[in-house]
């Protein structure tokens, strides 16, 4: 059986169009390599410097990334998911890249009743961990947990960052479950068949309509593609 590489980049799929969803990506991105000691590196698409603004150059930009990294982590979170996140992570899947979806709303949505809460077209993909964390109600518990050095006073309660205390450390036991399923869905065999390798990934050189000489971006995916294999991740 073949090692597993010792480090493993994570694209990381998310919101990033709010100071919440650019400090909570960030914050958490570097508490998975904490908790992971290094060995995963989140690549936050919010960080990526961006050579143009054409929304197509953008978006090619994604999913180059996307197609780079070992592992996926999507965060589907939200009454309505983030349009663009699952599209990433449709792509993911077309390419047999190990997945974990990470949603800490405690709030239902979507058709499948006791499943998943959110559109069952979504879900059930192999090579995929889905992760459900309420992360309000595990709050409120810490919260209690620390209510003696919390101040009554509501000036001191601020300044002495209580509120972003209980929140890292709710952060880091979320950090601490994305680890565990990262290295749950790094272990999982492929499911693309080796015979089919080359031919799929020579198709999504082509499917997305990525900016380009086809036969340049046929070599792009083909090295990827040799990349994953020498890997052990296809």
């Amino acid at each position: 059986m073949k090692k597993k590489p010792r480090r493993l980049s994570v694209y990381f799929g998310s919101e990033l169009f709010s100071i919440k969803h650019l400090v909570g990506n960030a914050y958490l991105a570097e508490a998975i390599y904490e908790k992971s000691h290094g060995r995963f590196l989140c690549r936050l698409p919010q960080d990526f410097e961006l050579r143009g603004l054409h929304p197509q150059t953008i978006r090619d930009q994604d999913i180059r990334a996307l197609f780079e990294c070992d592992l996926a982590l999507f965060n589907f979170d939200g009454t309505e998911l983030d349009s663009g996140t699952v599209v990433e992570f449709m792509l993911a899947k077309f390419a047999d890249i190990p997945a974990v979806i990470l949603r800490s709303d405690l709030r239902g949505a979507g058709d499948q009743g006791r499943g998943d809460p959110w559109n069952l077209m979504a879900s059930f993909y192999p090579r995929t961990v889905t992760l459900h964390m309420e992360s309000l109600i595990d709050y409120r518990l810490v919260q209690k947990q620390r209510r003696r050095l919390r101040p009554r006073d509501e000036v001191l309660h601020l300044a002495g960052q209580h509120a972003s205390a209980t929140a890292s450390i709710v952060c880091d036991r979320i950090a601490l479950s994305v680890v565990r399923a990262l290295e749950k869905v790094a272990a999982m065999e492929p499911v693309l068949p080796r015979h089919l390798q080359e031919e799929v990934y020579h198709w999504l050189a082509r499917m997305p309509g990525l900016r380009g000489k086809e036969k340049a971006l046929r070599k792009e995916l083909e090295q990827l593609l040799e990349r994953k294999v020498e890997r052990g991740l296809l």
